[in-house]
């Protein structure tokens, strides 16, 4: 074997174990809601979170822990339990559309308590369907291999980008749950991932944080009187925004939001204290 055919027969192995290390750094959340920290400690503030069935990227690892990147180029720690190293393979996969979905261990909702409740949006890896009188299961294989069952009317595939007034309409179905720093599922958002997720439905990925999202090159700037259903609103202090709602129509928007009720909620940008908060309007391009 000559110079040449050696240095090629290497880099062939060295492409070869790249991309095999970076098949296996990509793992899947098993847990319904897993917290994502500061630091690799519970001590730590939380600065977002990754939900049941979404794919990470593992960028490091130390005592338990795992530091992972999500779909939206998040990073943050969790705890190595969390997630579990059987990612989805190719195949039949669902969308969680109710708010929770409670998963089965057989096709009956009687027998037994659930083996876990998955917020909206979690993915499940679709195995087979089973029709029960007048219900319909569809068979689920969980991250750690464990099969489960869910009712058909908890789930949707292939779901198309939702128009302005159903993302409307699915913004609504939140109202009254709970606010959560950090939160990115039905179990509790905080404001900018309220939007990102609302306009992951429409088809558009978007930044995770407040701030970045105002500035973000994928939204143009609008006046507040030019306002229209679909665009979201900026607020903050001193030009620093920190607080992010969507605009529904009649002066009005919804937002999760810590301020007097912490929860999902509809409030007038004409009230106090938005009205004075406001910074900026943006829309989709």
């Amino acid at each position: 074997m000559n110079t040449l055919t050696r240095t090629a027969a290497v880099l062939l192995l060295l492409v070869a174990a790249v991309a095999s290390a970076q098949k296996a750094e990509h793992l899947t959340v098993s847990v319904p809601v897993a917290d994502m920290y500061r630091t690799a400690s519970t001590d730590s503030d939380v600065v977002s979170q990754a939900i049941f069935g979404s794919d990470v990227q593992q960028v490091e690892a130390s005592d338990g822990w795992l530091k992972v990147r999500t779909a939206d180029q998040y990073t943050g720690w969790i705890p190595a339990g969390d997630i579990s190293h059987g990612v989805y393979a190719p195949g039949k996969v669902a969308t969680v559309s109710s708010l929770f979905a409670a998963l089965y261990r057989e096709p009956d909702i009687e027998k037994h308590r659930p083996v876990v409740t998955v917020p909206f949006d979690s993915r499940l890896e679709i195995t087979g369907q089973k029709q029960v009188k007048e219900d319909l299961y569809f068979s689920v294989r969980l991250p750690d291999g464990t099969p489960a069952w869910v009712q058909a009317g908890d789930v949707v595939f292939d779901a198309k980008p939702l128009s302005i007034p159903e993302a409307i309409a699915l913004a609504k179905r939140f109202l009254g749950l709970p606010y959560r720093w950090g939160g990115t599922s039905s179990l509790g958002y905080d404001c900018s991932g309220f939007t990102q997720m609302l306009m992951r439905k429409r088809g558009v990925s978007m930044p995770r944080d407040a701030s970045v999202q105002a500035k973000w090159d994928g939204s143009v700037s609008v006046e507040r009187n030019d306002l229209r259903p679909g665009d979201l609103l900026y607020f903050g202090k001193d030009q620093k925004v920190n607080h992010t709602g969507m605009y529904i129509g009649n002066g009005e928007f919804i937002h999760a939001t810590r301020q007097d009720h912490p929860y999902v909620q509809i409030s007038r940008l004409d009230d106090a204290p938005w009205t004075t908060r406001f910074i900026t309007a943006r829309r989709l391009k």
